[in-house]
């Protein structure tokens, strides 16, 4: 009896630690919100030495949310993708944007083809704080809205891009379907030059300067990444929050670039930007619903 007492008392303190060191595990939850119309699939890649999640990738139709637990000092990226199918012969699943080359709805270690909307994560980082933000750098495919829940300290606000930019993307940038804007490349994807991909010659701060092309993503979403050494604007941080993040948030308002016989007229939510034939810029504000 005594024998079997103490058996049961191990095993109770055995469940008792691993309970308890579950708890210690998991600093922060994740929801991800999809108020998109149609149906999204969220991709999840973990860095390198990092505990991995849950999931890496599934379903959401619109209207619906999936929350889940984020090991301590997690770090990586999290995206949406669009427009994905499964091939009933050969049973692959493929997105047209943001596909991760797993062939299937979980990731299972691959990242986003760019272009993607990106919203980057290292929690517990330097000072305990969290690192976040939303990147455009590969490119743009969704709406994206990130809000801390909880935390305190550090830069600890919303940040993401809530403007719908595959309308009025540049077309030497624009990826369509069925005649119709459904992402927008980076310069550095289009092009391949160094001083767009800050590369080679172009590998520092110092050297790597925004371009017109990163300037369009940075009017359009000023708390994003526009390109790689945008970090002044769009590194945010906090201690002990839970994060939600919404892919096509409220206000979506698209941007419409108007051509005219020389130079242009971008109009967006927030801003006229008028470019007269002597290429000059001329930027009116209008009504800033939203400074995202």
């Amino acid at each position: 009896m005594i024998e079997l007492l103490i058996k049961c008392k191990l095993m109770c303190l055995i469940i008792i630690s691993d309970t308890s060191y579950n708890l210690v595990g998991y600093s922060a939850t994740f929801t991800i919100a999809n108020k998109c119309t149609t149906t999204i699939w969220p991709g999840i890649l973990s860095n390198a030495g990092t505990d991995q999640l849950p999931t890496t990738g599934f379903a959401l139709g619109p209207g619906e949310s999936n929350t889940f637990s984020v090991p301590t000092s997690w770090s990586g990226r999290l995206w949406g993708r669009t427009l994905c199918s499964q091939d009933s012969t050969t049973g692959k699943f493929s997105c047209l944007t943001g596909d991760c080359g797993s062939s299937a709805v979980e990731c299972a270690g691959g990242g986003a083809a760019p272009p993607a909307t990106l919203a980057e994560f290292t929690l517990n980082g330097a000072g305990g704080l969290d690192f976040y933000d939303v990147s455009l750098v590969d490119g743009y495919n969704l709406p994206m809205l990130v809000v801390p829940e909880g935390g305190t300290g550090g830069n600890c606000t919303t940040t993401g891009c809530v403007v719908d930019l595959n309308s009025g993307c540049p077309s030497e940038l624009k990826v369509t379907a069925s005649d119709e804007g459904v992402a927008c490349k980076s310069a550095c994807e289009a092009f391949g030059e160094p001083q767009y991909c800050c590369s080679g010659a172009y590998a520092t701060p110092d050297t790597c300067k925004p371009s017109s092309y990163s300037q369009f993503f940075k009017n359009a979403c000023p708390k994003a990444y526009s390109y790689a050494y945008d970090d002044g604007t769009s590194t945010f941080t906090c201690a002990s929050a839970n994060y939600i993040i919404t892919f096509c948030p409220a206000p979506s308002t698209s941007i419409m670039k108007v051509r005219t016989k020389c130079g242009h007229i971008v109009v967006s939510h927030f801003k006229l930007l008028i470019k007269t034939c002597n290429n000059k810029e001329h930027v009116i504000e209008l009504i800033n619903i939203s400074s995202f």
